[in-house]
């Protein structure tokens, strides 16, 4: 059982409560998440199984897409809806003290979290602040101040405005906190905001269509073993490259390789098998079996990055 089972986590639950139930389903241990979920937000979590668990740092850093929603006049120390309230003024927004934000007014403050841009984590983060998790020192009563971070947003959509919400479509780089820009959303505003709900639709090329319910983990570990994607189709864009019994031998013990190593390609580039610098590649010996994970240089020469045998 080598490959990926995407999971539609539920409320209430941690991503490390999927994965261990994941664990007991499968009765396997080498099972990891590409992303934490934090317990509030629901939606597209994909689990890495068996020999995938080495491909993680390849997958991981992958866009995602959220659809969130922002209630206004509430700030909070988490910057969501399960933190404790700092301020609230739903009440005085109600009755126009100050008057709530109109739709047009939402969309001019949105357009200052697209692009690449730094971000203030939010306390409670899993960001360290002089080798501590900030969320540790939070819940110390400790002054906490993660540095920001760079971060992109390729796309923010406002799909709804409300008097008291917001709600949107976000796709992003990986390390964006949806928490944070509610907050600065709602500091931008000047009314204060906070995150009331969060729903992963897409993780790279992973989205809902494939994800399984967290109640279909009680199938039996036949049936969801079916559900896994391969981990060979993991990387789609990464060539498949056949190895001569020579370049097999060298990329068991994570040698590099040379056009001269390599039998055929699934691919093809002008008076080369191999691809451009800087490219993933699979590499397989002459039966099939999947050997490693390389990425060449502009020398085309290939270096396996993550052995897999």
């Amino acid at each position: 059982m080598d490959g990926v089972l995407v999971i539609d986590k539920p409320a209430g639950l941690t991503s490390h409560d999927v994965v261990a139930r994941v664990r007991r389903a499968l009765g396997i241990r080498r099972v990891g998440h590409l992303g934490t979920l934090d317990p509030m937000a629901t939606g597209v979590l994909p689990l890495v199984v068996g020999r995938a668990t080495r491909l993680a740092s390849l997958l991981a850093p992958a866009q995602k897409t959220y659809d969130g929603i922002v209630q206004l006049g509430v700030v909070t120390d988490t910057y969501d809806a399960t933190g404790t309230v700092a301020t609230d003024i739903r009440d005085r927004m109600a009755g126009g003290d100050p008057a709530p934000p109109t739709a047009d007014a939402v969309a001019r403050a949105a357009e200052a979290f697209t692009g690449t841009f730094l971000q203030q984590p939010p306390p409670f983060s899993a960001k360290k602040v002089r080798g501590v998790r900030a969320y540790r020192l939070a819940r110390r009563q400790r002054p906490v101040a993660p540095e920001p971070v760079t971060v992109t947003v390729h796309a923010l959509d406002i799909l709804e405005v409300t008097p008291m919400r917001v709600r949107c479509r976000v796709t992003c780089d990986a390390g964006f906190y949806m928490r944070a820009l509610a907050h600065d959303l709602g500091a931008a505003l000047g009314c204060g905001a906070c995150l009331t709900s969060l729903r992963r639709e897409r993780n790279g090329a992973f989205d809902l269509s494939s994800a399984l319910r967290f109640e279909d983990l009680a199938q039996p570990v036949a049936t969801l073993a079916e559900q896994l994607i391969p981990i060979g189709e993991l990387l789609p864009e990464a060539p498949r490259l056949i190895l001569t019994p020579h370049g097999t031998a060298r990329a068991r013990h994570g040698n590099d390789l040379t056009a001269a190593d390599v039998v055929s390609s699934d691919r093809e580039w002008t008076g080369t098998p191999l691809p451009a610098d800087e490219a993933l590649a699979w590499l397989y010996d002459a039966d099939g079996a999947l050997l490693a994970v390389a990425r060449s240089n502009a020398a085309r020469v290939l270096h396996p990055a993550i052995v897999l045998v």
